[in-house]
């Protein structure tokens, strides 16, 4: 069985423009928004900035959770 993301992103079109999306999936059937951007004239130009947005969301994910994991472990040594 293949295992879904849980971040991932996402491009809507709206009436005149397109919107990117970074999502986040919270359980089965519930998807939510974590960052967004509106405003693209192309579905192209969504997609650049959907992409680099999910890789810098990441990486400033990975290192908060590197901060607290250490945090919490100085907190269980004293």
């Amino acid at each position: 069985m293949a295992k879904a993301k849980k971040y991932d992103y996402r491009i809507v079109q709206g009436n005149t423009d397109w919107t990117a999306e970074i999502t986040r999936r919270a359980s089965s059937k519930k998807t939510v928004v974590s960052k967004s951007q509106d405003g693209f004239a192309t579905e192209s130009e969504a997609k650049k900035w959907g992409k680099q947005a999910l890789e810098s969301f990441l990486e400033s994910l990975g290192e908060r959770n590197k901060r607290r994991s250490s945090q919490r472990d100085k907190r269980q040594q004293e």
